[in-house]
């Protein structure tokens, strides 16, 4: 059986494009040549088996008001389980948990991943029962965000909130033995919205993740 590395995350997992002039196909979400998730595939090769769950707008705990289903905490158990048997799992959450109406500082938002990080360790999905985690603290969020439309909606506070995540998450990781990846100056941000990968960066990540993902694996 092939080597099954479930990448779980939100819109920067999913592939969304916020400028579809970046995009080979002009649309709001970048292709199967173009996404991360793809691209990492491509280079691990045959021996594993590269699995999206990506959904945009998801969070690490914190229900949305404004949209359904957004926690990971909630559907982390059957993605795991519809997945199994799981040799590494690769979270990348935490920008949509910055949004001032979720009220929730980045020593909170890492007090999530720690919770969402435990509940994974817990569900019998690993192969020989051995949790292999992999925490990746997403880009920061640019203060372009808030000359932007999406910037309203978002809310006050998310640049500043996002440039804390990536100290709280590698403490988090020493105290869980998980494996740990500050994407800040890896992954680009466009500077359309200033929260999403463009190409280069979906690129740069997948050529990161291939260099240690083969050190994490059995």
């Amino acid at each position: 059986m092939k080597k099954h590395i479930v990448c779980f995350g939100d819109s920067n997992t999913h592939g969304y494009c916020a400028d579809p002039t970046d995009c080979a196909d002009g649309r709001d979400r970048f292709n199967e040549n173009e996404r991360w998730t793809c691209l990492l595939q491509q280079k691990l090769g045959d021996e594993y088996h590269v699995l999206e769950e990506g959904l945009s707008g998801r969070t690490t705990v914190f229900d949305d008001p404004l949209h359904e289903c957004m926690s990971g905490l909630d559907v982390i158990y059957s993605t795991l389980m519809s997945h199994e048997p799981v040799d590494l799992l690769v979270v990348m959450l935490g920008t949509n948990d910055t949004k001032e109406r979720l009220g929730a500082n980045a020593a909170c938002i890492a007090i999530g991943m720690e919770r969402l990080i435990m509940k994974a360790k817990s569900v019998m999905a690993w192969k020989d029962g051995k949790p292999n985690i992999l925490v990746i603290a997403p880009p920061h969020i640019g203060e372009g965000l808030y000359l932007v439309p999406e910037g309203d909606a978002m809310g006050a506070g998310c640049p500043e909130k996002s440039r804390g995540l990536a100290e709280k998450y590698e403490e988090l990781c020493a105290r869980q033995g998980c494996a740990f990846l500050d994407a800040e100056g890896i992954g680009e941000f466009n500077n359309k919205d200033c929260m999403h990968l463009t190409k280069k960066g979906h690129a740069a990540l997948a050529e990161k993740l291939a260099q240690i993902i083969p050190g994490l694996v059995e």
